[in-house]
């Protein structure tokens, strides 16, 4: 959110400032790769429970030490919860289902640890696995290993408004592996936390106490919302982000924004890269220089968009000597085009980053695809 709020400054501060050089904006949709992620070629893939059956009392007993009580806060209780691995479970195959990345998502309900005696995490087997895969027709597992909650209640009064407010916010860990069945142990591990809250307000100071959720209400709707956090880091996802490029300042540029707003990208690049090659001014530079990163982000072509946002970059800081206002601790609204050059490089270079991640990967699990 910060990065977005950021960028939209970046264009308003180029806009009010530069309306004579004419941009223009757009947005485009990239994939974003997966924390953990998987080739292609695996086309079936089941979720399953390996988490030990809980007992009796979802409540984990933990020893309580009493919290000093905030500005205006009445009672105040923190309790851990175990999860409700089943429904963590099928909320993540819906929720990787959903996604549409794998060909098939199926789920295995039974837990595999439902006999266990005591809880604990335990890695599948290698032949635990490649009988599972076997099994289920699958090619890949992703169990859920473990999954606790801690929920902290409290009660509050709001003199400003003259009313009791209940509040719960619970905090999720769920802890995930990926298992192939060619490989020793787990391929990755994933534990993630995350909160959802509710808040009811209410008259008096017994009735907000009776609108704090139910434990039982409190562990189904945490449990599944658990269950949705790893769905982003197993699978890549779309991201809008909006873009800006430069469309006067000659007839070339004129006319390389009506083959933009055309979609013919090829003939834009030649006329900026005439641009680039022909002009002596180093604004124009920047400008076509810039344009030129984003042809190049449209083919998918980021390292050579990075070169480009660079050449643009450092333009921009000799035209408007933003180094030096910066050490003089200029407003940004004296280097315009540099800053929001600048946020451009870096989501760029994020996106570079994500590749080289994607590629080591890939690299590292090769041998068991």
């Amino acid at each position: 959110m910060i990065k977005i709020r950021t960028y939209f400054i970046c264009l308003s501060v180029l806009f009010s400032l530069n309306a004579c050089q004419s941009l223009e904006t757009l947005s485009i949709d990239y994939l974003v790769p997966a924390e953990i992620s998987f080739p292609s070629n695996l086309k079936r893939i089941a979720v399953v429970n390996n988490t030990s059956a809980v007992p009796d009392s979802n409540i984990i007993n933990v020893p309580q030490k009493k919290e000093p009580l905030l500005v205006n806060e009445l009672k105040k209780s923190t309790t851990y919860f175990w999860g409700d691995a089943a429904i963590a479970t099928e909320s993540l195959a819906n929720g990787l289902a959903g996604a549409n990345y794998f060909n098939e998502v199926v789920i295995c309900d039974s837990a595999l640890r439902a006999n266990d005696v005591i809880l604990r995490e335990n890695t599948l087997s290698k032949s635990e696995v490649e009988e599972l895969c076997r099994k289920l027709d699958v090619d890949l597992l992703i169990s859920l290993e473990n999954l606790q909650i801690k929920a902290v209640k409290t009660v509050k009064f709001m003199p400003d408004w003259n009313v009791f407010l209940a509040t719960t916010d619970a905090r999720v860990f769920t802890s995930v592996k990926a298992y192939l069945p060619k490989r020793n142990g787990a391929m990755a591990s994933l534990v993630l936390n995350d909160s959802i809250f509710w808040e009811e307000g209410a008259s008096t100071e017994t009735s907000a106490m009776a609108q704090l959720i139910k434990d039982e209400e409190l562990i189904r709707q945490t449990s599944d919302f658990g269950g949705t956090i790893p769905v982003n880091k197993l699978t890549p996802s779309w991201k809008t982000s909006q873009r800006f490029y430069y469309s006067n300042g000659s007839v070339d540029m004129r006319d390389a924004a009506v083959y933009v707003r055309e979609q013919e990208w090829e003939k834009a690049f030649e006329l900026w890269q005439k641009e680039y090659q022909q002009s002596k001014s180093k604004k124009v530079k920047m400008r076509t220089a810039l344009n030129s990163a984003l042809y190049y982000e449209m083919q998918d072509s980021i390292p050579q968009a990075v070169e480009w946002a660079t050449i643009a970059q450092n333009l921009a800081d000799e035209v408007e000597k933003a180094t030096t206002k910066m050490k003089e601790k200029k407003s940004i609204y004296t280097f315009p085009n540099y800053f929001s050059i600048s946020v451009y490089l870096s989501d760029l270079s994020e996106r570079m980053s994500n590749i080289a991640k994607l590629n080591m990967q890939m690299d590292r699990f090769k041998d068991d695809f």
